[in-house]
């Protein structure tokens, strides 16, 4: 291999955290949703009547799902129930991918998140599953550090 050839390989996604404004959870299961999108505008002037212009719109952020296993910590739940009793309390935070070493690898940061959805586990007396509860966030971008 020559001197100016380096291998660099792909990170893994299984070593991450979930670092929130004054919360302090340590462990997820899950963290989905940390996307963008464009929305394109098509504008058909006049005389050039064979393809429309494409131009962009709105940017849309989807939703951060988190997942993590029912635990007796309440801060994530507690922060949903003061926005569902109108105390919308909007936070930053950070999604952070970590090298096997436990290193920081990348960063996502999102902005202004508010919890909009908590999901309950699932239960069954027949199952030996984990019981995974959900927060989506609604937060007004996310941009890698």
């Amino acid at each position: 291999m020559s001197p100016l050839a380096q291998r660099v390989d792909p990170e893994f996604n299984f070593n991450f955290r979930v670092e929130i404004d004054g919360i302090t959870r340590a462990a997820f299961h899950d963290v989905t949703g940390f996307d963008s999108t464009i929305d394109v505008i098509e504008h058909r002037e006049g005389g050039d009547n064979l393809t429309p212009r494409k131009l962009p719109g709105m940017t849309k952020h989807a939703n951060i799902v988190l997942k993590w296993g029912l635990a007796t910590d309440r801060e994530l739940y507690d922060w949903h129930i003061a926005a569902v009793d109108g105390d919308v309390q909007r936070k930053n935070g950070s999604i952070v991918l970590l090298d096997r070493r436990g290193q920081e690898v990348m960063r996502w940061n999102f902005f202004a998140a508010w919890p909009s959805k908590w999901d309950g586990p699932d239960l069954n007396a027949e199952g030996n599953d984990v019981a995974i509860q959900t927060l989506e966030l609604t937060h007004e971008g996310v941009r890698q550090a």
